[in-house]
C-alpha cells in the first residue's frame, strides 16, 4: 500500500512538472512590459494597469520597406515585445521582410518559436533542415498570397528568385522569439570558435575558416 501511494506521488510530481514545463496562460487581460524594472522571471516584468495606454499596444511602420542595401540583400523589421510592450506574455509577434532581388534572409533558427509566412510581393524559395540524423531538406517556391510553416528551432531560410523586390509578413508564436543566423553564431562569435574547431567540424583547411571568419 505504502509502495502503491509513492508511486502515485511520483507520478503526480513527474506530470506537474511537465505542465509547469510549458509557458501557462495569461492570468490577467494584459502584462505590458516594463523594461525600465531590474526584475526578470522569464519575460519582463507588468507595467502598472493602471497607467497603460493606447500606446502600448500600438506598433507603426510596417508599410515602410526595409533597407536592403547590405551583404545579404534582405531587411527584417521586427514587431516583438522589445517594440510594442503590450505582446508581453502573449506568446505571439510579427516581422516585415524586405528582400533585393536575389536577396536572402540567412539560414537560421527561432529558438522559441514557429514562424508562418506570408508573401506579399515577388516569389521566394524557401525551407528548413529536419534534425539529426535525418537532416531532410524540405524546400518550395512561394508566390504571391502563399503561406509556409517552419517549425520552432529548424534552420531555415527564404531567397528572392525573382528579378524585382520581394516582401513577405510572418508571425512567430513568442512575444520574443529570438533569432540565431547560422553564419554569424559560427564564424563571428565572441571571442571567436577556435579555428581549429570549425576546420574539423566543417572538414576544410584551418585558413578557409580564418578568411570567413575575417567577414564576420
Amino acid at each position: 500500500m505504502a509502495t502503491s501511494a509513492l508511486l502515485i506521488s511520483i507520478i503526480s510530481l513527474s506530470l506537474c512538472c511537465i505542465v509547469f514545463a510549458y509557458e501557462p496562460s495569461p492570468l490577467q487581460d494584459f502584462c505590458v512590459a516594463n523594461p525600465m524594472m531590474p526584475t526578470r522571471v522569464n519575460g519582463l516584468p507588468c507595467k502598472n494597469p493602471a497607467t497603460v495606454e493606447a500606446n502600448d499596444f500600438f506598433f507603426s511602420g510596417l508599410h515602410l520597406p526595409g533597407n536592403t542595401s547590405n551583404a545579404v540583400g534582405s531587411r527584417v523589421t521586427p514587431v516583438s515585445v522589445a517594440q510594442l510592450p503590450g505582446l508581453n506574455t502573449l506568446g505571439i509577434s510579427m516581422v516585415r521582410i524586405d528582400y533585393a532581388p536575389l536577396g536572402i534572409n540567412p539560414p537560421h533558427t527561432h529558438p522559441r518559436a514557429t514562424e508562418i509566412l506570408t508573401v506579399i510581393q515577388g516569389s521566394l524559395l524557401v525551407g528548413f533542415v529536419t534534425s539529426n540524423p535525418d537532416n531532410r531538406f524540405i524546400a518550395t517556391t512561394l508566390k504571391k498570397g502563399d503561406v509556409f510553416v517552419f517549425p520552432v528551432g529548424l534552420i531555415h531560410f527564404q531567397h528572392n528568385v525573382g528579378t524585382k523586390k520581394a516582401v513577405a509578413l510572418a508571425a512567430l508564436s513568442s512575444q520574443n522569439p529570438g533569432v540565431i543566423t547560422i553564419a554569424n553564431a559560427v564564424f563571428g562569435s565572441n571571442p571567436n570558435i577556435s579555428s581549429d574547431i570549425l576546420a574539423k567540424a566543417f572538414q576544410v583547411d584551418k585558413s578557409i575558416v580564418e578568411q570567413i571568419q575575417t567577414k564576420f
